[in-house]
This record gives structure tokens, C-alpha cells and sequence, in this order.
């Protein structure tokens, strides 16, 4: 028997299948899509089984696969023919659309691999009789009703358990379990408005497979979503859920783990190699009827789904940004279709592209324009920090303090964003104007005052402030901008009584945390939740009446053609946490640019004229929706070679692009990254029938020579 296998490199120039004997005492176990050891060169590596052939010419000449590591399939048939579309897709190896399915124990070559957990556990082997005691006849009657662990009776040591084991009257077993799975909860289903009831019966209704919900902060998205779900569940149904952060999957589980039980996996990068190996299988299984997780999440090996839903879909967190590249979207779409499920798309923000597509009936579009319970939209206002500034000397305005105080006052709670993290955006001298950069990216570095460090956040670099500058020598160092750190302490100096829950990567990267701080602050133990973008999207506090947005333009001040529409998206979605219960909210935005329409707009929740507006806008530049984008990067160590190579890369386009606008080269928006320095080429296009040919092309040739890589970002969500 002779196997086809993928090994485990991730270089393009080996993206083949290798053919291997399979020795007698593996063939009766030999399946497509398991794991197996082969020799290859002078490495031992691992693969997957991809094609089975009884015989070939050149047999004699084949190396022998070493070992299995599987029994079970780990690809099973969808997801090997969604690893191949993946690849045409994305330009990227098969093997990096594959690892990029499995969680890290399920990998070829995963390093830490995780194992099955198992535990001791006690069944009732014999009746008890005159040979034993009072207290062992007692002791018994505990296991009258079911296999028991010795945690299950915690005022029984295990000698007395293990005395009659040997006794015959108890059995030991290692059993295995199941490491982080959901609670179960008390069941809670609330009535659907008329407004729900009808985008349900909508959905069901239809022959069509990709909808879009367009529906306000508050008007019970979610709502739709279980009632779907329960419905797919008593048709023998699986249902898929895509949240686009960890921190909404604690009040999503929560809710849903109250109307559904224990039925339910999680796979997100929060749970440890264990917890996503044992969910893994679980889901494998069909031990579970509904799978919520982050981006990843869409490749879980559901085997009947009715639903794919996507939650707030204009998150660009749906969108991976290392090979492969692939959008979590388009890869719903083409899991709908080999399952004949439904895909929705629910946001009060959808992105361009969706909401294009919906009008012209390539989407389903569907509407709730109403918050649930009759509760009205918090009042905004727009402070001008052009004005406030001269009045105060921090980044509060006198407004929002007083807002602020009035909350506080009345016992409820606030939620205060800013989109930064860190002390403070950046260092620097003022005696000499240096800036400490990070010594292998082309990056300012962040200064930390909680461990006194200055951090780069994209490669990880980090080092205790200096005392005097590295330039001049001289005691001037200082730090700039603002971050997360900084507006806790002055928020501190505001409200020294104040309990104040400081949400952004530095506090929530342990395990836990963000369950922690989102119960602790559903459960009223604080009063301002102050956080980066994590606070914004999809999070629901009763008690919340009222939003303060730190600096609005740190969004609009990226150099992005979507900017506007992330300023827009974020500022209407942190707005929507204020007043979701019957108490009235307000929101506050502090602004150098009040009169940007993307500000504006977002004031006045008008989703309908900002859309007009930004159509124009993308219309005159040639952006999408109207063309198709593609973002080529050239990198190398060396700088020189990058920017020559990024000229002939130019010219290669040029020649064979026909129909395609070329910009470029030029530095990409961040020039060095881990000593490695990019260059970029952008491509606008409605229709090029040699592009993915020439793009693989050329990312084939330089993967030969390995001095040089080429790049390739279809669609992507930032230049």
C-alpha cells in the first residue's frame, strides 16, 4: 500500500504530496486525514494522509511512513476540500490552510501536544453485606445511584474508599474528562417581540443563503440567533456562532448555557492546548449542538449545520492577518453550501461590502430598527476638546466630568473607551526631540508605568525606561500621548473613591480575566469600566448609563481608506452600551474634528447617511465595494534588495496586468518589522483573469531564491 502525504513544511516550494510505503502493520489502520510520522531527507516529520493508492511505478523506490498518531480522522472530507478552496483562495500553502483549522494538538508537528485527562472513578461493584461495618454500609449508598469521584464526597478520605475496593465491593476505573466545559444553567427563554418573531419566520421562510441583520445597539440580535438555533436543535440540527472577541464570548455562554444547558463548545485563544483538544473532540463527536468561538471557530468539525451566524460582522477581527489570510466570512459562505445552511450577518454597523451586497439582493437584508422593550437610543454629545482644552488641563472635559459625577451619584455605572493601551503612546526627550523605537522595528516603543517598561506591540520587545536619554545623555526623558494607564490615574485624581475596572490587553492576558472583570462589573462590584476596544462591541450591562469616548479621532488619524468607517463603526457601538435597560443613557464624545461625518453621523445613529456619504467617497478613490483590492508586500533583511526586487515585482504586474490599476512600490505603513523591511504594491481591480496566476507565480519564484518574499492580502481590511 502506498500513501500520498503532506508534510508539515510550510515552504511553497515543497506544497506537494510525497508518496510512502505503508508498512503491514499500519495498512489496516490507514484512513485519509490522521496524522503520520514519515522520514523525509534527514528529518523525521510529520504529514497528513491525503490519497491511498494500492499501487504505484515506482514503489520499490519509496521510503516507509515511521508511525500513526491517530485513530481517528483529524480532516475530515469537508474541511480537506476546504483546505484546497482555501488555498486558491489565499495564495498560501495546503499545509498552512490545514494547520490553520486544527487547534495546537492536533497539528502536524504541534509542539506541547495535549493528551486525554482522565481521573479515578467508582462504580458499585457489590452489594453490601454482615461483613462490613455501619459506616462502610453507608458509605456505600452513595454509589447506589452512580459511578462517584472522590471529590464527589469531600468528607470521605480515599483510604476508606480504596479498603473496599480491596474488599471487591467497589470497582476503580480511569474514566476521562472533559477539561472546561460549559455549566449547565437554569433555563431562560424570554417571548420574541413582533419585530423578532418575524425576522425568525423571515429566515426559515426563505430559499435564500446569506442574510444580513441589520439591527440597532439593544434590539435582540441575539434573541433571533437562540430562537434559530433551538429550532435547528429539534430538527437534529448543529449550529455554528461566530463572536469577534473573547471578551463576549463570558455574557454570550452565559446566556446561552441558560437556554440551552451544557450542549455547547467553545474554541477561542483563551482556553488552554487541554480545554481546545478536549472541545475539539467533543464537537468531532457530536457530542455538542452549538459551537461559539472567535475566528477559528469556523472550522469546527460540525458534521450537520443548520446556522452559521456571524456576530458583528463589521469586526475586522474576522479577518486573519498572517498566512493564511482568509476571511471568516467567506469561509461561512462556503461551509453553507456544503451543508445547505443559512449564514447571517448581524451588526448595527454592517461593513460597506455587506451592506452594498444586501441592496442589491445578493444578501438577504433584514431589519430591527427598534431597541426591545421600547427603550430609546442614549442621547450623544459632541464635545469640541478644540474649546475644552484651553478650560482643563487633562484629557477630561468638563462635561463628561460632570457626567461622570452625576453616575456616580445616582449608583450607576459607566463605561469610559479609549483606543490605546499603555501609559502612553510614546517616549521621548525633550531636551533633544529623541524618540526610543523598538531596535528591530520601525515603531515608537510604549511606555507601561505599571512595570515601568517600554514595550513594542508587534514584536514583543521590551526594556526598562531609561533614566537619561540613549541621544544627548541628558535627564529629560518624557513620555507623550496618552494611554489606558494614564486616564486611569487621572480619572483616580477626578473620583479618588470611585471603583475603576481598567479593561485592555495588559490586565486581561492572564486566563480568566476577562470572565473576571465582566462579572465583577455585571455584578455592580465597580463603577467606571475604562478599556481599549474591548468595551465597545456586544457587551450588555443594565446598570450602564453612561458612555464616555476619550479621544474620537484615533481612528480617523490612521492613514486607511476605511478609517472613517472604523471611526463610525466603533463610536455608534461603544454608544450602544449606555441605557439598554428602562434607566435613559448618554454618551459622550470628546473630538478635535466635531465636524467630521463620520462623527457626526455616528452621533445621530444614522448608519443610512454615512453609508451615502462613504459610498461617494470609495466611488471617486476606485475602493471597495465598488473594486477589489490586493495588497502585495515585498520583505527582506536586506533594504536595499527589498526596494530592487519590489521595482522588477512592479514590473512583472505592469506587464501581465492588463485590467489592473498598480500603486507602488512604496514603505509599507510600518517599514521594518523584526528587522525585516516591506515594501508595498496595491492593485485595484473589478475583473483580472491572469492575477492569481501571476501572484503564485511570482510567490513561487522568490520562495526559491530566500532572500526575498512576496506577500499576497486579498481583500484586505487595512493598507
Amino acid at each position: 500500500m502506498v500513501v500520498g502525504v503532506l508534510v508539515e513544511i510550510t515552504n511553497k516550494n515543497v506544497d506537494k504530496i510525497f508518496d510512502y510505503l505503508v508498512p503491514e502493520e499500519y495498512q489496516a489502520n490507514i484512513k485519509i486525514g490522521i496524522r503520520v510520522k514519515v522520514p523525509f531527507a534527514t528529518r523525521i516529520l510529520e504529514g497528513f494522509i491525503l490519497e491511498i493508492k494500492k499501487e504505484t511505478t515506482h514503489a520499490k523506490n519509496l521510503k516507509e511512513i515511521l508511525g500513526l498518531l491517530d485513530e481517528d480522522v483529524i480532516l475530515n472530507e469537508e474541511l480537506l476540500e476546504l483546505g484546497k478552496k482555501m488555498q486558491e483562495m489565499t495564495l498560501s500553502s495546503l499545509i498552512y490552510c490545514y494547520q490553520s483549522m486544527l487547534p495546537k494538538s492536533l497539528k502536524a508537528g504541534g509542539k506541547n501536544k495535549a493528551s486525554k485527562k482522565y481521573e479515578q472513578v467508582f462504580f458499585l461493584k457489590k452489594e453490601p453485606d454482615e461483613n462490613l461495618n455501619d459506616r462502610q454500609k453507608e458509605l456505600l449508598k452513595c454509589f447506589q445511584d452512580g459511578p462517584k469521584r472522590q471529590k464527589d464526597l469531600p468528607n470521605i478520605s480515599l483510604a476508606r474508599i480504596k479498603l473496599l475496593v480491596a474488599k471487591g465491593y467497589l470497582e476503580q476505573q480511569q474514566q476521562e474528562v472533559y477539561r472546561g466545559s460549559i455549566q449547565k444553567g437554569t433555563k431562560i427563554k424570554y417571548p420574541l417581540t413582533d419585530a423578532q418573531q418575524k425576522v425568525v419566520d423571515e429566515i426559515e421562510k426563505s430559499s435564500d443563503a446569506v442574510f444580513l441583520l441589520h439591527g440597532v445597539t439593544g434590539s435582540g440580535k441575539t434573541e433571533v440567533y437562540m430562537e434559530l438555533i433551538e429550532n435547528a436543535i429539534k430538527k437534529g440540527k448543529q449550529s455554528l456562532m461566530l463572536v469577534p472577541e473573547i471578551s463576549l464570548t463570558p455574557q454570550m455562554i452565559e446566556r446561552f448555557s441558560a437556554r440551552f444547558g451544557t450542549r455547547i463548545a467553545l474554541l477561542h485563544s483563551a482556553l488552554s492546548d487541554g480545554e481546545k483538544y478536549d472541545e475539539w473532540r467533543r464537537i468531532e463527536r457530536g457530542e455538542v449542538d452549538i459551537v461559539i468561538g472567535a475566528r477559528s471557530a469556523i472550522f469546527a468539525p460540525l458534521k450537520s449545520i443548520a446556522y452559521i451566524i456571524i456576530d458583528e460582522e463589521h469586526s475586522d477581527s474576522y479577518k486573519q492577518e498572517n498566512n493564511p489570510r482568509y476571511d471568516a466570512k467567506e469561509i461561512a459562505k462556503i461551509r453553507g453550501q456544503y451543508h445547505c445552511a443559512k449564514v447571517i450577518m448581524g451588526s448595527a454597523t454592517p461593513t460597506l461590502e455587506s451592506y452594498a451586497r444586501a441592496k442589491k439582493n445578493v444578501y438577504h437584508l433584514l431589519y430591527l430598527p427598534n431597541r426591545v422593550g421600547g427603550g430609546t437610543l442614549p442621547h450623544v454629545n459632541i464635545i469640541d476638546m478644540n474649546e475644552e482644552m484651553k478650560k482643563v488641563k487633562g484629557h477630561f472635559s468638563k462635561p463628561l466630568i460632570n457626567a461622570l459625577d452625576r453616575t456616580l451619584k445616582k449608583k450607576e455605572q459607566a463605561i469610559l473607551l479609549l483606543n490605546r493601551r499603555g501609559y502612553s503612546s510614546f517616549v521621548t526627550c525633550k531636551n533633544c526631540g529623541f524618540v526610543l523605537k523598538c531596535p528591530t522595528c520601525d515603531i515608537t516603543l510604549t511606555y507601561h508605568k505599571s512595570s515601568h517598561i517600554v514595550r513594542c506591540h508587534y514584536c514583543g520587545y521590551g526594556t526598562t525606561l531609561p533614566k537619561v536619554c540613549p541621544e544627548c545623555h541628558e535627564e529629560a526623558i518624557k513620555d507623550l500621548g496618552v494611554g489606558t494607564e494614564k486616564i486611569e490615574e487621572e480619572l483616580k485624581s477626578y473620583f479618588p473613591s470611585a471603583r475603576i475596572l481598567r479593561m485592555d490587553f495588559d490586565t486581561t492576558n492572564k486566563k480568566g480575566s476577562h470572565e473576571k472583570m465582566i462579572s465583577l462589573f455585571g455584578n455592580q462590584q465597580a463603577d467606571i469600566l475604562l478599556g481599549t476596544q474591548i468595551v465597545a462591541k456586544g457587551l450588555d450591562f443594565p446598570n450602564v448609563t453612561l458612555v464616555g469616548v476619550i479621544n474620537a479621532d484615533t481612528s480617523l488619524n490612521i492613514p486607511d481608506f476605511r478609517s472613517s468607517e472604523a471611526t463610525f463603526s466603533l463610536l455608534s457601538q461603544v454608544a450602544g452600551r449606555s441605557g439598554r435597560s428602562i434607566k435613559k443613557g448618554e454618551v459622550y464624545l470628546q473630538t478635535y474634528n466635531p465636524s467630521h461625518y463620520a462623527i457626526r453621523y455616528a452621533a445621530s445613529n444614522d448608519y443610512f447617511s454615512f453609508y451615502e456619504q462613504e459610498m461617494k467617497n470609495r466611488y471617486l478613490m476606485k475602493y471597495p465595494p465598488f473594486y477589489y483590492l490586493v495588497n502585495v508586500k515585498i520583505l527582506s533583511k536586506d533594504e536595499k534588495l527589498c526596494y530592487q526586487e519590489s521595482l522588477k515585482v512592479k514590473n512583472v504586474l505592469h506587464k501581465y496586468l492588463k485590467e489592473t490599476t498598480i500603486l507602488g512600490p512604496s514603505p509599507d505603513s510600518i517599514y521594518k518589522v523584526s528587522n525585516i523591511y516591506r515594501y508595498r504594491i496595491i492593485l485595484k481591480y473589478k475583473s483580472e483573469k491572469m492575477l492569481n496566476e501571476i501572484l503564485n507565480r511570482l510567490i513561487l519564484h522568490y520562495a526559491r531564491t530566500g532572500k526575498v518574499k512576496v506577500e499576497v492580502d486579498f481583500n484586505p481590511v487595512h493598507l
